[in-house]
């Protein structure tokens, strides 16, 4: 569409997330009657209304939700696009802390290298972040990406490349049960106690590393919370549950007190790349555009 403004496309994607025109002005910067100007003025492009908004409260029409899921990769892509040009143009440089949990693996190292060696003004810092807390530094500001264990339903947080999925294990003590068996499935969980994850992490998220039911629906019982992947070892060596692990988080903390049994039944683990949707920046966006290249090859 011809004079098409990107600012009205950001404009409605904005809205289309806060679902109110007043922090939509604020995130903007600009004025809640220019958010309704920009909003009319796509409307008018459109010929449709996108915007719903009452005295109570602000919804997408059904052509709005259906624009937004398809505006936002597009819009993104465009994003990544003009950012890479300005960061060919300038160079990247700064420093990019990027966070981790449990440990940095020779894969994610690799890629650190491989961004580093593409843009030697620009140093990674790499920061630990607590298993009970994957998302918490993101949004607060403390790093300005993480890598982080999948799934990420975060509402403030951008998802970039998903990579490294890895078939699961489970951690037991060298005695209990279920160590003598060659795998071990889901549903044998039921009545087996199972290390849990603490907060602030994300239920739905603490729930898929460590589930609390079966995928047949049985009851798979709560043993202690643990805020580091340290902890939950110790409690599986001292006997006070077990704890799905990933294949490569089991290599590297092989102990003779815990053993490492297959176990299948449940998706594998998978690791993205996140980011806070407001704090994008050149050198982010080229490191993400490292990890995708290291996927992708």
């Amino acid at each position: 569409m011809p004079e098409l403004e990107a600012r009205e496309l950001e404009c409605f994607l904005v809205l289309s997330e806060e679902l109110h025109f007043g922090r939509t002005a604020e995130r903007l910067y600009l004025s809640q009657s220019r958010v309704s100007q920009l909003l009319r003025a796509l409307e008018l492009r459109i010929g449709a209304r996108l915007v719903e908004r009452t005295s109570r409260r602000v919804r997408l029409t059904p052509l709005g939700a259906s624009l937004r899921d398809e505006l936002r990769p597009a819009y993104a892509a465009l994003l990544d696009v003009v950012e890479g040009a300005r960061a060919r143009a300038r160079g990247v440089g700064g420093v990019l802390r990027i966070g981790f949990l449990g440990f940095l693996d020779e894969d994610l190292a690799g890629l650190v290298r491989a961004f580093q060696r593409g843009h030697p003004g620009c140093e990674v810092h790499t920061v630990e972040m607590p298993l009970a807390d994957p998302f918490g530094p993101v949004l607060a500001g403390d790093v300005d990406a993480a890598i982080v264990l999948t799934p990420v339903r975060e509402p403030g947080l951008a998802v970039g490349p998903v990579f490294s999925e890895a078939p699961l294990t489970l951690a037991v003590p060298a005695r209990h049960p279920l160590a003598d068996r060659p795998s071990v499935r889901a549903e044998d969980l039921a009545g087996h106690t199972l290390v849990r994850i603490a907060g602030p992490a994300p239920l739905y998220w603490r729930d898929v590393q460590s589930p609390r039911l079966t995928p047949g629906g049985g009851a798979i019982p709560s043993g202690p919370a643990v805020s580091t992947i340290q902890e939950a070892l110790a409690m599986v060596a001292a006997g006070r549950g077990a704890m799905p692990l990933c294949v490569p988080t089991a290599r590297r903390h092989a102990r003779g007190d815990v053993v490492f049994v297959p176990l299948t039944g449940l998706p594998d683990s998978a690791l993205a790349l996140v980011w806070h949707r407001d704090r994008a920046t050149a050198r982010l966006r080229a490191f993400a555009g490292v990890v995708a290249d290291g996927v992708r090859s």
